[in-house]
């Protein structure tokens, strides 16, 4: 089956009418009509021949065609069932040969379950992330992955402009968050793209970025990853009260507070969006102690 013209709206739009079907906002369905814009980002995924990339919402593939025109072996997870099945055919050949695996189904629901049936065969682990991506699914898929224990080497998210600030966000500053945390504790996070909204259709309301992330070496192990996302969460959704007020239902009283900002070195009067990822992970050892 032959694909529609990536670079063209209007093909686009003949395309889906003519298989009787529409965009879906409820997915956040934009296609980057910009084919420069395409090779650079996949450009920052670094993919050489035999790269293992996963692709989280493909659409009708222009960025996956870009990947699999590399030599990769592809494995795409698309929610929406027509996408799904023009995929395949669109791909066919690279399915038979292997290098093209579609999942079909919410990611957030699939991923896991997909992760599963690989981990024990290192040939076929992903090494690279691409999606361009709702600011929900982006947050919560990387979060999920880190704490299953899965880093890409790299990875590269094409999402709203604001919400890229916030996962580039340093301690301090007004865009600092949970996310932004989570996101430094795993990788490197640098913005590489500025998209307006005419690269895209349809066009969207807000500006987007595309972030490249990549593995940290040094990455900052903790020995409760699962307390520490749930120690974050909490200190940034009250972010005008303090630390100790914030830590005083999860460390479970005043006086386990008290000593858990003793053993971490932080005074109580804090605030988390000063805090540095380093003194947010020793803070949450120290809780883990004395829980």
């Amino acid at each position: 089956m032959n694909h529609p013209d990536y670079n063209s709206p209007s093909a686009l739009k003949a395309f889906l009418d003519e298989n009787g079907m529409a965009m879906q906002k409820k997915f956040g369905q934009n296609f980057l009509v910009n084919e420069n814009a395409r090779k650079k980002i996949i450009d920052f995924l670094d993919i050489k021949e035999g790269t293992k990339v996963w692709e989280v919402g493909p659409g009708l593939g222009c960025m996956s065609d870009e990947i699999l025109s590399r030599k990769a072996f592809l494995t795409v997870f698309e929610i929406d069932h027509g996408f799904a099945r023009l995929l395949k055919q669109f791909f066919s050949d690279y399915e038979k040969d292997g290098k093209f695996t579609l999942v079909e189904g919410d990611v957030l629901k699939t991923w896991k379950n997909f992760y599963e049936q690989i981990k024990t065969d290192n040939s076929k682990l992903p090494e690279r992330f691409f999606g361009n991506l709702p600011y929900n699914v982006a947050a919560t898929i990387i979060a999920d992955t880190i704490n299953e224990g899965v880093r890409f080497e790299k990875a590269v998210v094409t999402i709203q402009k604001e919400v890229a600030q916030r996962m580039a966000a340093k301690e301090g500053s007004e865009n600092y968050s949970s996310f932004s945390v989570l996101c430094q504790w795993a990788y490197s996070v640098k913005p590489v793209i500025d998209l307006a909204g005419g690269n895209f259709w349809p066009v969207p309301n807000v500006a987007s970025r595309a972030v490249l992330m990549t593995k940290r070496n040094d990455f900052p192990r903790c020995n409760n990853p699962k307390l520490f996302m749930k120690m974050i969460r909490q200190l940034f959704a009250s972010r005008r009260k303090t630390c100790r007020n914030n830590l005083l239902s999860i460390a479970g009283g005043a006086e386990k507070t008290d000593l858990v900002l003793e053993k971490a070195g932080i005074k109580g009067s804090e605030r988390a969006e000063n805090l540095s990822v380093e003194a947010l992970l020793k803070l949450s050892d120290c809780l883990n102690e004395v829980m």
